[in-house]
């Protein structure tokens, strides 16, 4: 049995698939959350929440157009969140220190790119950001989740694989094992999983799952900035947490742990903060990132199924970019002029170099 179930179905419940709910319900829309297991559990809970390109002056534009859009209102944003949200996402512009200055290479070309006032600090041979922010991913999640109940929204958890079917320049339907929906348009935001919905072809940047494993550190009173070297960084969580990560592996959908990539990261941690040295590991995870040619995700409507569209490919930034990219999806499906060009980030996009994985 088919059910019209609402103005908008989206695929995928985590951070990409609920900003945007969100999103197009505050214009009026109804919308539908289906979700394969639980919303925001999956790169959107595993992730470290750097609120920046890890150095942004190794991105290609779109990327930090998108970044810096949504830094613009990250805070507003989260304040309208929590007006219907008990958890608190633990927002916090702590500063990202970058150690040491000679691994930069290339050097910013400007002092003040993506708005982040570098403040270089040569007695200490470092570069530091103070502007730069973090959220506590696993606290966001469910920030988002308990406003997308309060308001509305339907969110259905545990809907297993969902398939669209599709005719006659558009989709039909959306069908679970157990339940087919019919809306009038269709948002495929699963991440890593995007592909899948689809059983036909997507003329799209491909995406594919990259596996990144972190660890967990408990040492109250001893880092309040964000530490990065050479692909690896620190986060300080106010309670006295320090987050470790994270691995880049092409695996596939395994997100098993490993002890080789654990000592590395013990390794890497204790390295850039010596007091690390003894501290036990409180927890070992990991997450798969939804990969994407130059961290360039699709925000787009599908070239010839006009009711479709996508919000996915984030890549290492879905944290970061999500609401700049509710905003355009939003935008996109009320056939409105966006706040920032869409073109970058269409189905069938040129390439744009260069790029920095």
């Amino acid at each position: 049995m088919i059910k019209q179930s609402a103005d908008v179905i989206i695929i995928g419940g985590g951070i990409s698939g609920l900003s945007s709910a969100l999103a197009l319900e505050a214009e009026g829309l109804q919308v539908m959350v289906l979700e394969r297991n639980r919303s925001g559990m999956e790169s959107s809970w595993a992730g470290g929440g750097i609120l920046s390109p890890l150095l942004p002056w190794h991105y290609s534009s779109p990327v930090n157009v998108l970044c810096d859009t949504s830094n613009a209102v990250y805070a507003a944003w989260l304040d309208d969140l929590r007006a219907d949200a008990i958890t608190d996402p633990e927002y916090w512009r702590c500063g990202m220190r970058i150690l040491p200055i000679d691994d930069l290479a290339p050097a910013p070309p400007d002092q003040t790119r993506c708005d982040t006032h570098h403040v270089i600090q040569p007695q200490h041979n470092t570069l530091f950001l103070p502007n730069i922010a973090q959220a506590r991913n696993p606290r966001l999640v469910r920030t988002l989740r308990e406003a997308t109940l309060a308001r509305g929204i339907r969110l259905i958890e545990n809907a297993g694989d969902v398939r669209l079917q599709h005719g006659h320049h558009q989709i039909t339907r959306a069908e679970t094992a157990t339940d087919a929906y019919q809306a009038p348009h269709y948002l495929i935001a699963a991440g890593a999983w995007s592909e899948q919905p689809a059983p036909f072809a997507l003329p799209q940047r491909h995406i594919h799952p990259v596996r990144g494993q972190m660890l967990l550190f408990y040492l109250p009173e001893t880092l309040h900035e964000i530490y990065y070297r050479n692909g690896i960084y620190l986060i300080p969580r106010r309670d006295g947490h320090i987050l470790a990560g994270s691995t880049l592996e092409h695996v596939g959908f395994d997100k098993s742990t490993t002890t080789d990539a654990a000592r590395q990261l013990q390794a890497d941690a204790i390295a850039m903060l010596p007091a690390l040295r003894g501290q036990p590991v409180v927890h070992h995870w990991s997450g798969l990132r939804p990969g994407s040619p130059d961290n360039i995700p699709t925000i787009s409507q599908h070239p010839n199924l006009h009711n479709l569209y996508m919000n996915a490919g984030h890549f290492r930034y879905g944290v970061t970019m999500a609401p700049a990219s509710a905003a355009l999806i939003r935008d996109i499906i009320l056939q409105r002029p966006p706040a920032i060009s869409p073109d970058a980030y269409a189905w069938e996009a040129p390439q744009i170099t260069p790029a920095y994985s």
